[in-house]
């Protein structure tokens, strides 16, 4: 039996390549040992049939931004308060819970899951739209944009909620020493018990509809994110996550 050695050595003796290309056709998810896909330069190999996908390519895969609809009770940058510590949601971003509907037509890589930033915060009582991103350049976007993008609510209160409750919300406010733009809230539905609100907020701040919910005598039952900018969540399942297609832009 031939003695295990690394599947880059073994590969680059495959293909006549360097060491490293191999590592790159291998990192690129190009690579299968005995038609199991393998991502791991230091796998261990012996007699296994190693084969290279016919449509190889040596380039760098590019950077991903992951949009993820994060359920309550995971936190995502922001602490919901006092009470058990919850589960971060950058834990959800597995393959197996990418969702089938993806359109992006990105082939997924564990590379994809590595070094990934937190665009847009949101704490454990909340869900919605969540955003991962690779890219530095749309990490600047919705930081240095903050003030001109627009996020979308949805946000259930106890009770009714009347025209004068409204003109409150959407007046602007002073919220933590600086003066907000004002909301746009509208009612979407409701029943004897419950009012669901649409907020639509041009730089959202950590607890604002909180406070302008308090403003107008409203209790919050739930909070939920579904679009940052353009990008809107579409009909991910809770828990499920979906790659930033080429032609959407925040």
């Amino acid at each position: 039996m031939t003695e295990p050695v690394r599947l880059a050595k073994r590969l680059a003796e495959q293909l006549g390549c360097s060491r490293r290309e191999a590592e790159q056709y291998i990192e690129g998810g190009w690579v299968r040992v005995d038609g199991q896909l393998v991502e791991e330069p230091m796998f261990r190999v012996a007699d296994q049939k190693i084969a290279v996908d016919p449509d190889a390519s040596l380039l760098a895969p590019p950077t991903v931004t992951l949009v993820l609809h994060k359920p309550a009770g995971y936190t995502a940058g922001l602490d919901a308060g006092p009470g058990p510590k919850a589960q971060a949601a950058l834990a959800l971003l597995t393959r197996e819970n990418h969702t089938p509907d993806d359109r992006s037509g990105i082939r997924t890589l564990k590379k994809h899951f590595a070094q990934l930033r937190l665009a847009s915060p949101m704490d454990s009582r909340a869900s919605g739209l969540v955003v991962y991103t690779q890219d530095g350049r749309v990490l600047r976007k919705l930081e240095e944009d903050a003030d001109l993008i627009e996020h979308e609510l949805i946000v259930e209160v106890a009770g009714s909620v009347t025209p004068g409750m409204l003109r409150t919300m959407a007046e602007p406010v002073q919220y933590h020493e600086r003066l907000l733009a004002p909301a746009k809230v509208s009612v979407s539905s409701n029943t004897d018990n419950e009012t669901r609100l649409r907020f639509a907020l041009k730089g959202e701040r950590p607890g604002q509809v909180d406070y302008l919910c308090e403003s107008a005598g409203l209790q919050i039952r739930s909070v939920k994110r579904m679009r940052v900018g353009r990008v809107a969540m579409t009909a991910l399942a809770p828990g499920q996550w979906r790659y930033l297609a080429a032609h959407e832009r925040f």
